[in-house]
């Protein structure tokens, strides 16, 4: 039952990851609704560099971050189906995945919408119940 819901848990996070990296590049949903301001961040540069643009910074942040939930979906899907084992004999594996859902849930609490923390909410407890199960 563990790898089950970890499966399921996993499989939200790719969904999660694979539609935001669409709307990022196949779709206008993550466009700020005001023009003017997509043009203000094609005009202006980060503190940091001048080598791009906070239009092209906007788009490799979600691109990056929408890799970062395929991989972690990609992962622990495989560890639960392929190498169950690994995940039960490693209580560092176990950790590694329920802090980075929890640090998802807080960044997307801070500073994201209803529908991203609650499909990362229902992942991480649905994980949670997996390492459970996994440890019983």
């Amino acid at each position: 039952m563990g790898e089950f819901l970890i499966s399921v848990s996993a499989s939200i996070m790719l969904t999660l990851g694979a539609m935001h990296l669409t709307y990022t590049f196949a779709s206008r949903k993550l466009h700020p609704n005001d023009q003017n301001t997509a043009v203000l961040m094609q005009a202006s540069s980060p503190v940091i560099s001048g080598q791009t643009t906070m239009w092209n910074a906007w788009i490799g942040f979600n691109a990056s971050h929408s890799f970062g939930a395929i991989l972690f979906g990609l992962f622990y899907l495989y560890l639960a189906q392929a190498a169950p084992g690994l995940l039960t004999a490693s209580l560092f594996l176990q950790l590694v995945g329920a802090l980075a859902l929890a640090a998802y849930a807080v960044v997307a609490k801070r500073y994201w919408f209803r529908t991203p923390l609650l499909g990362i909410l229902l992942a991480f407890l649905l994980y949670l119940a997996g390492a459970i199960a996994l440890a019983s």
